[in-house]
């Protein structure tokens, strides 16, 4: 059984989109995981992307090929907390940590820390983000 307190939270497509064979149905997703999925949606929109709402979205494709260096990570930053803010309004934000992968340069880890309003629960979701999406590097 559901937690009634937690329906509240609501329910969304399963991302990336599937279905289910049997019933031939979209798989669903709720409470907690469609929050978390929610932000992976928002995360990888571009503004101008969602035709019923143009501004949705996070502008992040515009880092693609910036230096990790100070500036990028506060602009990023300033980016997704304003996404977040403006376009998930069941949690409060608690925090944005952007790191660098050591091994890989072209990858960064943005660590989301947030509260679900209604439920009280802290929780956090890591979203890996490749700088230099869809290059090969190589050494010489």
């Amino acid at each position: 059984m559901q937690n009634h307190k937690k329906t509240f939270l609501g329910v969304g497509w399963k991302f990336p989109p599937s279905f289910d064979k049997q019933d031939r149905s979209v798989r669903m997703v709720s409470e907690e995981k469609d929050i978390e999925e929610s932000l992976r949606i928002l995360l990888s929109t571009k503004p101008g992307e969602r035709v019923l709402n143009l501004a949705y979205g996070c502008d992040m494709r515009r880092f693609l090929f910036e230096p990790i260096d100070t500036t990028t990570v506060t602009l990023m930053k300033s980016t997704i907390e304003q996404a977040i803010n403006n376009y998930e309004p069941r949690i409060e934000l608690n925090d944005v940590n952007i790191e660098p992968d050591d091994e890989e340069p072209t990858l960064i880890y943005i660590d989301i820390t947030y509260t679900v309003q209604l439920t009280n629960t802290r929780t956090n979701m890591v979203f890996p983000y490749y700088l230099l999406e869809g290059t090969e590097i190589l050494d010489k």
